[in-house]
């Protein structure tokens, strides 16, 4: 008898072994929007867990900071903004792709709005986007996306990047800065636009899917580590973003809100996962759009590395198209299909 539970156990030691042995650890780094919620749905709903992956998740006060450790290898996986960084960092020959589309700005989906302090809009000083010559703007790290749309929205106000004096702040900080006059105006995603707007701080002035529709503003992105020396992972990774990606599209209507009780479970996780706290307020605007397929707007990209290289930013010229890599989300879509709402 006591020969066999030793046996038993023996088999149990050794099941729960392999089991660890098969987990994975895979480090990504994000910067906590809402945009993130594919990610914090795979995780929060055991998406990842069900691929036999352990994800560790890596908090940057913006993307262009995760370049540094993700070109080192310290991340497998980024969640930000196609950036000059990026673009340098392949034009030195560091293997960085872009896999799948993390956040993009259809027409009335907008991902963030550019506001200006309520007294300068109030008092008239600040009406069009011409009038923010010289004024200070917050946006984040130079040669992001989000600079990409500031190009657009100061381009479409006849200004130049030169014309104002951007001051390169986190988005939290942004709403900081508008509270304590530090800052005329801001380019912040949501959730701050909007609790910077509701509490009275600033007004919204002009939305990037107005000036820039279609614009990919952030992505998820491999190492070339990750993506040669662990695919399975890497497929399996996407697998439950997508997942996470899709049961957020399902709780949403046509116009991005948040319906039904599919709804109020997205929000949960938001509230758990982001600084705000109050299930009203994710109720209150529409969510930027995250594709459900995965698909990425290439011409945006050129569009962006055009932008960047004309203000210098660029060290050595790069095809931006050659940076993506579909094949992963090819194999998911494979496996999952194309997305159909629930």
């Amino acid at each position: 008898m006591l020969a066999k539970l030793a046996t038993i156990a023996l088999v149990a030691f050794g099941l729960s072994n392999a089991a660890t042995a098969q987990t994975q650890t895979v480090k990504i780094g994000l910067t906590v929007t809402a945009t993130d919620i594919g990610l914090f749905v795979a995780q929060k709903r055991g998406y990842f867990k069900d691929e036999g992956l352990n994800v560790d998740f890596n908090v940057f006060d913006s993307a262009a900071r995760m370049m540094a450790p993700f070109a080192a290898g310290d991340l497998d996986v980024s969640a930000g903004a196609p950036s000059a960084g990026f673009f340098n960092a392949v034009g030195r020959g560091i293997d960085m792709r872009i896999v799948a589309d993390k956040v993009s700005t259809p027409a009335g989906r907008p991902s963030q709005t550019l506001v200006v302090r309520k007294e300068l809009f109030d008092s008239g000083k600040v009406k069009t986007l011409a009038d923010l010559k010289g004024l200070k703007i917050a946006n984040t790290a130079p040669g992001t996306a989000a600079w990409g749309t500031m190009y657009r929205m100061l381009e479409k106000g006849g200004l130049k990047i030169s014309d104002v004096d951007l001051v390169a702040l986190s988005f939290p900080q942004q709403i900081v800065a508008l509270i304590n006059g530090a800052v005329d105006a801001a380019l912040p995603a949501e959730p701050m636009t909007t609790e910077a707007v509701s509490k009275g701080y600033a007004v919204k002035l002009v939305t990037d899917d107005e000036v820039y529709p279609g614009h990919q503003i952030a992505t998820i992105f491999y190492s070339g580590k990750f993506a040669k020396e662990r695919p399975d992972a890497a497929r399996k990774f996407l697998k439950a973003f997508i997942r996470g990606v899709r049961d957020h599209n399902d709780a949403l209507d046509e116009k991005g809100m948040f319906q039904g009780e599919k709804g109020e479970a997205i929000i949960a996780i938001l509230n758990e996962y982001t600084s705000v706290k109050d299930p009203a307020f994710y109720r209150g605007f529409p969510l930027a759009y995250c594709n459900p397929d995965g698909a990425l707007n290439v011409e945006s990209i050129k569009a962006d590395y055009a932008a960047f290289k004309t203000a210098g930013m660029i060290q050595n010229d790069v095809d931006p198209a050659k940076a993506v890599d579909t094949s992963f989300l090819d194999a998911v879509l494979k496996e999952l299909g194309p997305y159909k709402k629930k």
